[in-house]
């Protein structure tokens, strides 16, 4: 690749044709699969985690047994891929088009470059969305911290929806996503929070970056607290401050420029109850960015493991949700 390009012009990235050949049938795309879950070649049950498995021919979609609980099962159980029916390929091509669209993949391309429903499409994003969801450790270095809000515009409402939603001012009646970016790793962090106060912003700081660190922020006077337990600057955005020197935000800012790319070019909505899954996609896409396409696509299969989601919880309503934990 020309080391003139732009973008992340060292990574090796795997062009449509290499994908093609890398997949070229289901078995290919399974082995794969299987190589990413059990490395070291030894399959392992997802239900008992017993190692006593045999290989059962005769049952295509769960080829394996196991001889301790006695149970079928396949490298899709108990993972992102639990009980789908869509092939090993196009999951692995579906893996490829999330990686590589920097600004998001919709569910209608996938539904065309893979010849599957528009709705298996929408699930089959969500599912690997679930995979960037991971845990890290806390940020030790210089961490610029922002918010942005994620919603439609008011101009572009009715009076009634507006007045519903309480859109008037800047901000009000949109959902609120808090970021934090590492500047030495470049790491990037976010969530989607209830409001500006103290508990959300600076209870987000202080979960995810450790004592001591340089935190950059606006003027926002919530982040004044953060001068207790951190070397806190601020660049005041309020009188047209965007730099001084080191002080900045414009690394997390970058971040959410890509994000509202994604959010106005490619998924045009993002709604409150899926929003976090997006904001998962696009910082989980960020950190691995700096790798190869096949060590991006690799790490995806080795965590789909304890993830799975199911239809019915996807599209279900939070309340009902709520009333059958509760029942």
């Amino acid at each position: 690749m020309s080391k003139k390009a732009p973008g992340k012009h060292f990574r090796t990235g795997i062009s449509l044709i290499e994908l093609s050949q890398m997949f070229p049938d289901d078995e290919t795309a399974e082995k794969w699969f299987e190589e990413m879950r059990w490395p070291d070649g030894v399959v392992i049950c997802p239900f008992c985690e017993s190692k006593r498995v045999t290989e059962r021919g005769s049952h295509p979609n769960n080829p394996y047994r196991c001889k301790d609980c006695r149970k079928f099962f396949s490298v899709k159980t108990g993972g992102i891929m639990h009980a789908s029916k869509i092939g090993y390929q196009k999951w692995a091509f579906g893996i490829y088009l999330m990686t590589t669209g920097i600004k998001g993949t919709s569910s209608m391309k996938l539904h065309r470059d893979l010849r599957i429903s528009q709705k298996a499409a929408w699930h089959m994003a969500h599912r690997i969305r679930e995979v960037w969801k991971v845990d890290h450790d806390k940020f030790t270095g210089t961490v610029e911290v922002d918010e942005t809000y994620v919603g439609g515009k008011a101009k572009n409402m009715t009076q009634e929806r507006r007045e519903r939603s309480g859109v008037g001012k800047a901000g009000s009646g949109k959902a609120i996503v808090v970021g934090a970016k590492e500047r030495e790793s470049g790491k990037v962090v976010a969530k989607v929070v209830k409001g500006r106060t103290y508990n959300h912003l600076v209870g987000f700081v202080d979960k995810n970056v450790k004592m001591g660190a340089t935190v950059y922020t606006d003027d926002n006077k919530t982040y004044r607290t953060l001068e207790v337990g951190f070397t806190h600057e601020v660049v005041k955005h309020s009188a047209n401050e965007y730099a001084r020197g080191d002080v900045h935000t414009q690394g997390i800012e970058s971040f959410w420029a890509n994000f509202k790319r994604g959010y106005r070019g490619v998924y045009h909505h993002m709604s409150p109850k899926h929003l976090q899954r997006y904001v998962n996609e696009f910082s989980g896409r960020h950190n691995d960015r700096p790798s190869d396409t096949k060590v991006q696509m690799n790490n995806i299969a080795k965590n789909m493991l304890g993830k799975r989601l199911r239809y019915e919880d996807l599209i279900a309503d939070e309340d009902n949700k709520r009333k059958r934990r509760d029942g």
